[in-house]
């Protein structure tokens, strides 16, 4: 039997990797086929397997899935119903920022490399006439270190996904605070199905479908926190890439 290989966007909520194991047995089991989870650290090793036709079914982050779907012939399977994907702009919660307005030339900026929340945020950075050119940025692996800047006082701004920020400790987020939220609401992270596994997307589309009416499926949901899959068409995902290039090279 042929072993597919399966990964998802770094950018998940890291309480949810036994999640998206539990995902993975209960899918290999339902469709009779082996596959297997990898996971990367960063979005860099990611790339590297997604350039070098490693991966076979990916639940990928907006940023990626241009790539996937436009250059590497993956198509779209479904996407979760409550999961768009939206930034936040976040400040220590002692700091005397209010408004994106307040920021100046030379704002250090904590962020990871999800790409599209970066886009997202930098663009919500504007209304101060602030860009890459005229900011410091650190990155940093994950959302936990973006914020231990914050409190430590080592950025003045920190960028989220907002599933991720709504996910920080409650001791974490006490002394955090939004400055700015996105509200795009047509993007959204994607499973996507490689030409090796094209032949089953149908039939991957249908069982993820029916996990809202089945016990098993129900449970296994909510181990990603996810209330059920919706079907995406190739005509929705080739909107949401086209706005995220218009996004992208505005």
């Amino acid at each position: 039997m042929m072993t597919y290989n399966f990964s998802v966007s770094p950018d998940f909520n890291p309480s949810h990797i036994s999640g998206w194991y539990i995902f993975n047995t209960w899918l290999q089991r339902t469709i009779n086929e082996d596959i297997h989870l990898e996971l990367y650290d960063n979005f860099e090793l990611q790339r590297k397997a997604i350039a070098d036709d490693q991966l076979d079914l990916i639940y990928a982050n907006p940023f990626d899935a241009a790539l996937l779907v436009r250059e590497k012939g993956f198509t779209p399977i479904a996407c979760p119903s409550n999961q768009s994907d939206e930034a936040i702009i976040a400040v220590n919660n002692e700091s005397t920022i209010t408004t994106i307005e307040a920021l100046n030339e030379g704002t250090r900026i904590s962020s990871t490399d999800d790409p599209d929340v970066r886009m997202m945020c930098m663009i919500m950075l504007e209304p101060a006439g602030l860009g890459s050119h005229n900011t410091v940025l650190n990155q940093r692996d994950t959302y936990v270190l973006v914020a231990k800047d914050l409190l430590k006082g080592d950025a003045d701004v920190g960028f989220f996904l907002e599933e991720t920020y709504n996910d920080l400790s409650d001791f974490i987020r006490k002394d955090l605070r939004p400055l700015v939220r996105s509200q795009i609401q047509v993007i959204h992270h994607l499973l996507l199905a490689g030409p090796k596994l094209a032949h089953k997307r149908d039939e991957i589309a249908a069982v993820l479908l029916a996990m809202k009416d089945d016990s098993k499926g129900k449970g296994v949901l909510e181990s990603l926190n996810f209330e059920q899959w919706n079907a995406v068409e190739q005509e929705e995902t080739e909107f949401m890439i086209d706005l995220m290039d218009t996004l992208t090279a505005e």
